[in-house]
C-alpha cells in the first residue's frame, strides 16, 4: 500500500515544524503521533492545504493521551 504524505495541524504549540509532515496509508485513520510522554491524536476532516507546491491533506489535532507504564 502506498503512503500519502499529510500535514499535522493544531496540537502543541512547541511541536516542531519539520515533524509536522508525517505519512499514513489512508485518509480514514487516525494518526497517533508520540511526542514526549504523551501521543497527539489526529484526524483527516477533508480539508488540504499547500506546501511547498504539493497539496496535502490535513489531519487536525483532536487529544493526548499519556503513554502507559
Amino acid at each position: 500500500m502506498s503512503q500519502i504524505k499529510v500535514l499535522l495541524v493544531g496540537g502543541l504549540s512547541y511541536f516542531p515544524s519539520d515533524e509536522r509532515v508525517q505519512f499514513t496509508e489512508s485518509l480514514g485513520e487516525k494518526i497517533k503521533y508520540r511526542f514526549g510522554a504523551s501521543y497527539e491524536h489526529y484526524v483527516h476532516e477533508g480539508d488540504y492545504t499547500t506546501v511547498d507546491g504539493e497539496e496535502l491533506p490535513v489531519f487536525q489535532w483532536t487529544a493526548r493521551t499519556a503513554i502507559a507504564e
